[in-house]
């Protein structure tokens, strides 16, 4: 293994299901047998997350991938470029109602995403106030909020006011009234079911493409002074998507959600019982064959913020700034790590 520019690393993240690779590669010692000392750190918010990472105070982190073409164009207001080797997730949020408004709208099991979605505009266009948050304003969260509105009007969808909150705070915001749905990843929208407090009425899938949600993020800046720490760091990460996978005893990996305090309800192999078993599955296919980073990905989020929130951007400048979003070497280069 080639010299590490630097060994000892803060990596951030936020408690989702999909930070799951960092908490097992540390668990299990995979950054040791790559020649690191990683600290995990967890984070209050996306914004302070992004925050720590551009300025420095973080080597790498779990991110939206929504935020590397956000901060390409400076629109995070910061402007510090990010870039991926490695995708942590794909695609795998969910939009939850309160289950009061769930049963004022008569929402149903069966219902599509556009049924779901008529219902809803059709109580704003009687003049029922509705208060929605997602997660980030630049996030997948947020565009498939928008994109469930506007299959019944888009106009609505254009013009409705969105809330943010960080993830682990939406049950606590819908059970208190402060908000009446939320589109966010796993574990939130099933500990909102469990506790009565909400109901999942569409998952992302149905609306947007299935690309990267999660991914492990650096700055440009980092990268190129690191790229031998960024090759271990991520082939430390990509083992344990690959063990998580294949792992035949699951009970360790729940503890261990428990244990960072991801998964706050009860919920095991006894009690709620189906809701573990999904929550097992999705934490199965969080990636699979899908770990590196595409740049059709970036192209896509780009093209969100040009519909949702007025980038103005040519062809060749975007895909020109999707390209420079993601790290095809870094991520090679870790695969061909893994193999020797």
């Amino acid at each position: 293994m080639s010299h590490l520019e630097k060994t000892q690393l803060h990596i951030g993240y936020i408690p989702l299901l999909d930070c799951i690779a960092l908490l097992w590669a540390k668990q299990r010692g995979f950054f040791d047998d790559f020649g690191l000392d990683v600290t995990l750190v967890k984070e209050a918010s996306w914004a302070s997350l992004r925050d720590r990472l551009a300025f420095g105070i973080l080597d790498a982190a779990h991110c939206l991938s929504a935020m590397l073409p956000a901060a390409a164009v400076g629109e995070d207001q910061i402007g510090i470029q990010l870039k991926t080797p490695l995708v942590l997730s794909i695609n795998r949020a969910y939009i939850s109602l309160s289950q009061k408004l769930s049963h004022d709208l008569r929402i149903q099991p069966a219902d599509t995403p556009f049924q779901s979605a008529y219902k809803l505009v059709q109580h704003l266009h009687a003049g029922h106030p509705v208060h929605l948050a997602h997660v980030f304003n630049h996030s997948i969260h947020h565009y498939c909020l928008r994109e469930w509105i506007a299959l019944a009007d888009p106009s609505v969808a254009q013009d409705i006011v969105l809330k943010t909150l960080p993830p682990p705070y939406m049950v606590e915001a819908i059970s208190s009234h402060a908000i009446d749905g939320f589109c966010v990843g796993e574990p939130w929208n099933t500990q909102g079911e469990v506790e009565g407090v909400s109901q999942i009425v569409a998952h992302s899938r149905d609306i947007v493409p299935e690309i990267a949600d999660k991914v492990l993020a650096v700055t440009h800046e980092w990268a190129s002074h690191h790229p031998n720490t960024l090759c271990a760091l991520t082939a430390a990460i990509l083992k344990a998507q690959r063990e998580l996978e294949i792992l035949e005893d699951f009970k360790p990996v729940w503890q261990m959600l428990i244990d960072f305090n991801v998964i706050r309800f009860q919920c095991n192999e006894e009690i709620h019982v189906q809701k573990y078993h999904a929550l097992e599955k999705i934490i199965r296919h969080l990636v699979l064959d899908h770990t590196a980073p595409k740049q059709s990905d970036m192209q896509w989020l780009f093209e969100q913020m040009q519909t949702w929130q007025g980038l103005n951007l040519e062809q060749t400048a975007l895909q020109r700034l999707s390209k420079q979003c993601i790290d095809l070497k870094s991520h090679m280069a870790a695969r061909q790590l893994l193999e020797d």
